[in-house]
């Protein structure tokens, strides 16, 4: 038995440990969060966030699962075409952030200043599974640029609206946002890009 009663390894343990452990990188990042508070949070004995994970690195990119499959997700934007692509990525990125689901992702958000680890993890999940999908049927010339450029505009939007938190962004609903970004990042797709 642990000190909070339950015994190691009972059923749930890991998703209690992925639950407890998503909250933490959330509230705290990712260099403030220990294994020990990890396992505080899910009542668990820390040896046993060990045994399921390893180390802190490894229940990181676990526990930073994002809540909607890119898969899934991105051919469903670029179906009705280019046109509006701007203003339906803008909506579609602050929708899922606004999830319970999207926590893991704002939490990996605040750790990338302070963590190359945890910018490394952000720049391959953009890259990979969002923007080289779009990139993929973009029938423009530069179109992995085009995709760099919009991805870089979210990030930096989401930025300012969770972690930062800069009042009106951060206070706007997603509909006002996604209205206001989307036509900038819509030049993306549209305009020439100078050379």
């Amino acid at each position: 038995m642990t000190r909070t009663g339950r015994r190691p390894g009972t059923s749930g343990s890991r998703d209690r440990i992925l639950s407890a452990a998503r909250a933490c990188f959330a509230t705290s990042g990712y260099d403030a969060t220990t294994i020990r508070s990890i396992a505080a949070a899910a009542e668990v004995d820390p040896a046993l966030v060990r045994h399921y994970f390893g180390s802190k690195e490894h229940l990181f990119v676990e526990a930073l699962e994002f809540p909607v499959d890119p898969a899934q997700f991105v051919p469903r934007l670029l179906e009705p075409g280019i046109e509006g692509l701007g203003e339906r990525l803008t909506a579609f990125f602050l929708e899922a952030w606004e999830t319970p689901g999207g926590r893991p992702f704002l939490a990996l958000l605040r750790s990338v200043a302070a963590n190359e680890a945890a910018a490394e993890m952000l720049r391959q999940f953009v890259t990979r599974e969002v923007l080289e999908r779009i990139a993929a049927v973009l029938v423009l010339d530069r179109p992995q640029l085009r995709a760099g450029l919009a991805g870089s505009h979210l990030i930096g939007l989401a930025m300012a609206r969770y972690v930062i938190r800069i009042g009106p962004i951060a206070s706007a609903t997603p509909t006002e946002l996604a209205r206001a970004v989307g036509p900038s990042i819509q030049r993306y797709f549209d305009e020439p890009i100078p050379t």
